[in-house]
This record gives structure tokens, C-alpha cells and sequence, in this order.
């Protein structure tokens, strides 16, 4: 955690210029600017949060509906103050919070249900979009004029805040009342790779057929649903998107507020693209220690191979980690270069050093991570990292196409 504080403190450093103000960045024009882009590397990022001047108006005179959590902040000289706190302060009327998984405060496990509940802070009703259901209903909108999403994203297509906001789309849609997404950078939003999810393989984990790390921001990611037709019937909602200020993909963003329990660091942020596959194995990828996806074992991998070991044990975030209490051979990841592919070497590793390979993957798991059957089977087949990698690159350049209609930022 140390080295996430440090992270923090510096992001946090960054926004003591911050103020409520800022212009709503718009596509560049000259792409070949070395000196736009020189600008905008020395220029702190403002998210769109802190640019209350581009959306207030929006919200003035309107009930409102939020899709929020712990990340939903606006930052400033203190700190940060949640959003919701904000607004309210600013006289804008909120009748409802919508949370994702996790819950609004952050702390439910991962596929944990949350149930529904109220803000203590606030007295505000928090429906959950991770219990009974999974997408608002008619009766929750009622009563509301428009819904302003603003949660951070880390950028791989099996990490559920993307699933929700396709929901919420689809939800608004069907009721006609507009989306306002507030955009945050992405974190791993550096490059384009992995497996595309086939249709048939549609779930929670993966609702559109996209690369498993797709590059775009979540307002990016928002326009690209509504304008290829990916909503319910083809349907469409009135988005309005508020862009960043100095961002660029390219841009290293250190996360200030952890985005889910077990993304407690930018290392394990990196690194989850690739460990999150393991969360279709009977693999423990760190849950239930300090190193969540920074690290993976098992007890039934073969010892001789392995001099790491460690315990998982309960704790934030992790209530049942694999391989609870037992000591479990593997690898230590947390000095790995920050990732700019996603790499199947150590899913590889611990498949072939699995002393039973029947019962390494959860099939049906490990396909809705993959978004595809052919993974496991390449693995078992036996075919090597540069050879999987080959099967994904027609699929990657037609989806390079569309990606490139919908960037907002170099």
C-alpha cells in the first residue's frame, strides 16, 4: 500500500490548481502537434467532474439520477469531496444513487449482491445495479429527468462498471430520458490487445464484441455503444459526454481512490488485463492478500518450479479467496514493468505446472472472462503465447476501425 499512497499523494499534488472550472476538451484538429501535445503532458488532467462549468446547467431545475461510488469525486486543494456531496451543495435536486458492483462506498466483494439501501450521509435511496437488479427499471426512473453516470473505469472488458453503464443506456433509452457521462481517464486505455468476445458469449462480463482491453475512456466507450447500434434494438439515448483536459491515451494516470477492493495499487491495475484470466481457474491471483493481481499460486501447482509461496487469508475485499488458508506456490509479479500487452505466459506457466490439468479452468467461467471458447482450448492444445496472439489480430484491426471513430483524445 505504500506505494499506492505515494501515487495518491502525488495525484493529489497535481490538483491543488483545480478549480471547478475548465473547457470541455474537444477532438484535436492537428493530430501531428508536437506542441499541443508537449502542453498537455505538463498541464495537470482535469477530470470532467471538476469542470462543474460544463455540466451545472444540465442538472439545474431537473430531478437527477446518479451512477456513482467511491470514485465518483471532484478533487480539490483538501482533497476530493464526493461528487453527490458536491452537487447537493451546489442546490442541484438528487433523488436517487445507482451503485455498481461493489456497492456505492466500495467495499462489497467482487460478484457479491448489494442490496438496496439509503446514504447515511445523505439520506438519499441507493438502488443497487449489483443485487436484485442489474439494469434500473421503469419504476426506478420515475420521477427522474436525466442520469449523470461518472465512475471510474479501468479499461478491460470483463471488469463490470462498462456493463452497467450499457444497462443504464439501455434503461434511459427505453423512457426517453438523457445520460450525462462524466469522463475519467483509463488507466490502461495505452493499448489495444487480447481476445474479442464472440455474441454467443454474452454476459455481464462482456456485453459487446470488443477486445478484452479496448483503449478508450468510458465516455469514449459511451459514444461508441450509442452510435454502432449496441443498445436494446439498436436503440439510441441522448449521451452527452463532458471530455478530459490534458489527456491523451498515452498519458500515465495514477488512480488517487482504488476502483474496486482488490485494485488496491496502479500495479495490480496494470497487471489485471492479464491476471484477471485467472479468475476463471482454480488459480488464486492474490485475493485474500495485500498483492491482489500482482501475484498468482496455487496448492496443486507443481512445488518443484515455484520457490514463491504465500498464504490467502480473509480480508477487504475477499471474504472466500481460493485456495483459503493453504500455502500455495507461484509467482511474484509486483516489480513488473507497467504492461503494454496482454500477456498469457503466466496463465501459460501455471497451466503447464498444474498437477491436474482437468481440473485447471472453470469452463464456463474462464470462457465469459475470455469472451471465447478458443482460449482454453489453444491452452490445452499446447500452442505457445505468439501463436494464440496470431488468431487475434484480424479481429483487433477491424476493431482499431470503429475504436478510431469515437476518440476524443490523441
Amino acid at each position: 500500500m505504500s506505494v499506492f499512497n505515494a501515487l495518491k499523494s502525488t495525484v493529489f499534488i497535481w490538483f491543488l490548481a483545480l478549480s471547478a472550472c475548465g473547457n470541455e476538451v474537444k477532438p484535436q484538429q492537428d493530430h501531428h502537434s508536437d506542441s499541443k501535445k508537449n502542453q498537455a503532458l505538463i498541464e495537470p488532467i482535469v477530470v470532467s467532474a471538476n469542470q462543474t462549468d460544463k455540466y451545472l446547467s444540465l442538472l439545474r431545475d431537473k430531478k437527477v439520477g446518479i451512477v456513482a461510488n467511491q470514485t465518483s469525486v471532484i478533487f480539490n486543494a483538501k482533497g476530493h469531496t464526493h461528487l453527490v456531496d458536491s452537487l447537493l451543495a451546489l442546490g442541484i435536486t438528487i433523488k436517487k444513487v445507482f451503485s455498481p458492483e461493489h456497492g456505492f462506498r466500495g467495499k462489497a466483494d467482487a460478484g457479491e449482491k448489494v442490496k438496496d439501501g439509503t446514504d447515511v450521509n445523505t439520506g438519499l435511496p441507493i438502488i443497487s445495479l449489483h443485487g436484485e437488479n442489474r439494469k434500473p427499471t421503469e419504476d426506478h426512473l420515475k420521477e427522474i429527468d436525466i442520469i449523470l453516470f461518472d465512475i471510474q473505469d479501468v479499461g478491460v472488458r470483463f471488469y463490470t462498471y462498462i456493463a452497467t453503464l450499457q444497462l443504464v443506456m439501455e434503461a434511459c433509452s427505453a423512457v426517453g430520458i438523457p445520460v450525462l457521462v462524466l469522463d475519467r481517464p483509463n488507466p490502461n486505455g495505452h493499448y489495444i490487445d487480447g481476445p474479442t468476445m464472440k455474441a454467443e458469449h454474452t454476459s455481464f462480463l462482456g456485453m459487446t464484441e470488443i477486445p478484452l482491453v479496448y483503449g478508450m475512456t468510458i465516455g469514449e466507450y459511451a459514444t461508441m455503444i450509442n452510435d454502432e447500434g449496441w443498445l436494446t434494438n439498436g436503440d439510441k439515448v441522448d449521451l452527452t459526454v463532458i471530455s478530459l483536459k490534458n489527456y491523451t491515451h498515452e498519458r500515465f494516470y495514477p488512480l488517487p481512490i482504488r476502483p474496486s477492493p482488490n485494485l488496491p495499487n496502479d500495479q495490480s491495475i496494470h497487471l489485471y488485463p492479464s491476471l484477471g484470466l485467472f479468475e476463471g481457474t482454480h488459480i488464486n491471483a492474490g485475493r485474500g492478500t495485500e498483492f491482489q493481481f500482482q501475484r498468482y499460486g496455487a496448492s496443486f501447482l507443481d512445488t518443484t518450479q515455484y520457490s514463491f509461496k504465500y498464504w490467502p487469508r480473509p480480508n477487504f475485499g475477499a471474504k472466500h479467496p481460493k485456495e483459503n488458508g493453504k500455502k500455495v506456490y507461484g509467482k511474484d509479479l509486483s516489480k513488473v514493468s507497467r504492461m503494454n500487452e496482454v500477456s498469457l505466459q503466466w496463465l501459460i506457466d501455471a497451466y503447464n505446472n498444474a498437477k491436474d490439468k482437468t481440473k485447471f479452468f472453470k469452463t464456463n467461467g474462464f470462457t465469459k472472462h475470455a469472451g471465447t471458447q478458443e482460449l482454453q482450448q489453444q491452452i490445452e492444445a499446447g500452442l505457445n503465447e505468439a501463436d494464440i496472439k496470431a488468431t487475434w489480430q484480424d479481429d483487433l484491426t477491424a476493431f482499431k476501425a470503429i475504436r478510431q471513430k469515437y476518440l476524443l483524445y490523441d
